[in-house]
């Protein structure tokens, strides 16, 4: 009887952040309102995921120095998305944290992030921004086809006009990072070993 009862509160709790990243995706192509294009809204919903995965997430200890240092996002490339983002984090905490945005230049400093976001304009930058950022416990957040192959931990897909995340599981632990259960439960694939 426990078992039942905790399998259906586990599944509550499941369907509850599937509920809140799926109200972040409920973007679909065909629902833009004549004022906001699609590109627009695809940059909302993912800066609404980034804000939303960052928090289901844990890091090392040690991962920020003091206890008042901001939680940051990086993000290389997707100057729009980084705009959004800002918007949408204004005011919010990560982990009791105040959330800052950066924008990340080509072959910049690394440090001191906690999730970097890769937009596809730079996607032949990856292997090198996944080696540079290997001695710190930085989330690497991608959107397009590969790239979890590339060395990104969590990639955005469009899947029927909806956007989704796909998971790398071991990249993400040997960055030192651990994905809740309850975010690999709403993952839209979720590889263990290398994708």
């Amino acid at each position: 009887m426990g078992g039942d009862s905790a399998r259906r509160a586990w599944r509550t709790r499941a369907l509850t952040l599937m509920a809140l990243l799926a109200g972040a995706a409920g973007w679909q192509a065909g629902d833009t309102p004549a004022a906001e294009d699609g590109a627009t809204l695809e940059h909302r919903v993912k800066a609404a995921f980034l804000y939303k995965i960052a928090g289901y997430v844990e890091w090392p200890a040690g991962a920020s120095p003091k206890a008042d240092t901001p939680f940051t996002i990086g993000v290389l490339g997707a100057e729009a998305l980084a705009a959004e983002l800002s918007r949408t984090v204004q005011g919010r905490t990560v982990h009791n944290r105040p959330i800052t945005v950066a924008q990340v230049k080509a072959g910049g400093p690394l440090e001191g992030l906690h999730v970097l976001f890769v937009g596809r304009e730079q996607r032949n930058r990856l292997k090198d921004v996944v080696a540079k950022t290997r001695p710190h416990p930085v989330l690497v957040v991608t959107e397009w086809d590969g790239a979890l192959a590339e060395g990104g931990m969590v990639n955005f897909v469009l899947v029927d006009g909806r956007v989704r995340f796909e998971v790398a599981l071991e990249a993400a632990r040997r960055a030192g990072l651990t994905p809740s259960s309850r975010l690999l439960a709403v993952a839209q694939q979720v590889y263990s070993g290398t994708p």
